[in-house]
C-alpha cells in the first residue's frame, strides 16, 4: 500500500469503497495465454507474456500487486505469473480483493458467467456486501435461446427483465458496443418490434448464437427497461476493439439524458475515457447523471492521476463514483482501488496545501466519491 501523505490521503486509506460496477474473478487458474488476454482490454491476445505486462497495467501490476503475493516490488512478468499460479486462484483472489479496501460491490452478472464468481462467490471471496446489476442485452439473448414468437418477444423480455431484476439495484447497457450511443433516441413502434424480433430470432434459429444488436430491439430493450425506474448504466467510452470509440461519446445520448430527466432515472456514465471531460459536462447539466472513470483508471497506471484529475474539473462532487470495472482478473480491482486512492489523495492534499480547499471539504469529496454517492443514487445503506 502507499503511504499517506496528507489528509485527502489519510481519510482515502481508511475508507471502504463502494465499487459501483464490477464483475465477476475467475474460478481457475488462467493459462499463460488467459492471462495475457485479460491483463490487457484488446481481444487480440498478445504474443507474449512479457509483450502483455509492457504497458502502464502491466508495470503498476508488477510494481503494487506483487508485494501482496509475497515477491518483491517490480518483479519479471515470469515470475509473477508463476507465483500467482503457485498460489492458485482462491488464494489469489481472496488476497486481492480483501486488500483494495472495497466493502461493497455492485456486480454486474451479464459478461461470461460461467467463468467467474457470481454473487454469493464474491461475497465469500472478498467478505464484502455485493449486490447485482443487471445487463438488459444478456436478458434479451437468454429469451431468444429460450425459444420465443416475435410477437411474445417483447412481453416475454419485460417479464424476464422484471424477475431477474427485482432484487438488482441497476440495470446496465451495452448499446455502445452494439451499434454505438447516436441512436434514435426515442422508442420503436410495437409492430417495429415484432417485424425486427423475427429477423433476428431467424437468425438465432439459423445460426445458434444470440447477440442482439438490431437497433430497433436495442432501442426497444432501453425503454421498456425505463419503465422499471432503476438506476441505468450505459457503457461509454474505453472498451474493446468490437465497438467504435468515435459512437461512444457520451454527447451523442444528449436527448436520451434529456428524456430520462423527465423520467427521474439516474444515468450512469461508465469508464467514459477519454470522453471523461465530455461526462463531467453532462453530469453538471443535467440532474440525472452521473459518472466515472474506472477501468481507465486501472489500465493508464502511473498516469491515471491525470485522468482523475479531469473528471474532477466540471462534474458536481456529488455525481462523481467509484468503479474498476474489474474483470477477471483480482489485479485490475485491486489497483482500480488503490490507484484512484493514490491519485485522488495527492490530487486534494494539493488543493489543501495551495489553500484552495479546506481540509473538511477535500475530506468530504473523498467520502462522496468512494462512498456515499453510490449509496445515495442506488438506494443502498452502509
Amino acid at each position: 500500500m502507499i503511504e499517506p501523505a496528507g489528509p485527502a490521503s489519510e481519510a482515502l486509506a481508511s475508507l471502504q469503497f463502494v465499487d459501483h460496477h464490477v464483475h465477476g474473478v475467475v474460478r481457475e487458474n488462467p493459462s499463460l495465454e488467459s492471462f495475457t488476454h485479460m491483463i490487457t482490454e484488446s481481444d487480440r491476445t498478445p504474443t507474449s507474456l512479457d509483450e502483455a505486462m509492457n504497458s502502464q497495467v502491466g508495470f503498476a501490476t508488477r510494481r503494487w500487486v506483487a508485494p501482496l503475493l509475497d515477491l518483491p516490488s517490480s518483479v519479471s512478468a515470469r515470475e509473477y505469473f508463476d507465483r500467482r499460479i503457485e498460489l492458485g486462484a482462491d488464494e489469489v483472489n481472496r488476497r486481492l480483493l480483501r486488500a483494495s479496501g472495497i466493502g461493497h460491490y455492485l456486480i454486474e452478472t451479464g459478461l461470461k458467467g460461467a467463468e467467474i464468481h457470481g454473487l454469493a462467490g464474491m461475497a465469500e471471496l472478498s467478505g464484502a456486501k455485493v449486490n447485482e446489476v443487471v445487463r438488459i442485452e444478456t436478458v434479451a439473448e437468454e429469451v431468444a435461446r429460450a425459444g420465443v414468437s416475435a410477437a411474445d418477444f417483447a412481453t416475454s423480455f419485460m417479464s424476464a427483465l422484471i424477475d431477474q431484476s427485482k432484487d438488482a439495484v441497476g440495470l446496465k447497457s451495452v448499446v455502445a458496443y452494439r451499434i454505438g450511443l447516436d441512436f434514435e433516441p426515442t422508442p420503436p413502434s410495437g409492430l417495429e418490434v415484432e417485424a425486427a424480433a423475427g429477423r433476428w430470432l431467424a437468425e438465432v434459429a439459423a445460426s445458434g448464437k444470440a447477440r442482439v444488436t438490431d437497433p430497433i430491439l436495442l432501442r426497444h430493450l432501453i425503454f421498456a427497461a425505463a419503465t422499471l425506474k432503476k438506476p441505468f448504466q450505459f457503457h461509454i467510452g474505453f472498451g474493446d476493439p468490437d465497438l467504435y470509440l468515435n459512437r461512444c461519446d457520451p454527447l451523442l445520448m444528449t436527448d436520451l439524458i434529456r428524456d430520462f430527466e423527465k423520467r427521474q432515472i439516474p444515468v450512469m456514465l461508465l469508464h467514459t475515457y477519454p470522453y471523461q471531460r465530455n461526462a463531467g459536462y453532462l453530469a453538471q447539466m443535467f440532474r440525472n447523471v452521473y459518472m466515472d472513470v474506472g477501468l481507465a483508471v486501472n489500465y493508464t497506471g502511473a498516469r491515471s492521476n491525470a485522468v482523475i484529475a479531469e473528471s474532477l474539473e466540471l462534474a458536481p462532487f456529488h455525481k462523481i463514483l467509484f468503479s474498476s470495472d474489474a474483470w477477471g482478473l483480482p489485479e485490475l480491482t485491486y489497483l482500480g482501488a488503490l490507484l484512484l486512492r493514490r491519485g485522488l489523495g495527492e490530487l486534494l492534499d494539493s488543493y489543501i496545501a495551495r489553500g484552495d480547499w479546506s481540509i473538511q471539504d477535500a475530506i468530504s469529496v473523498v467520502e462522496q466519491i468512494g462512498r456515499d454517492n453510490a449509496l445515495s443514487v442506488y438506494g443502498l445503506r452502509s
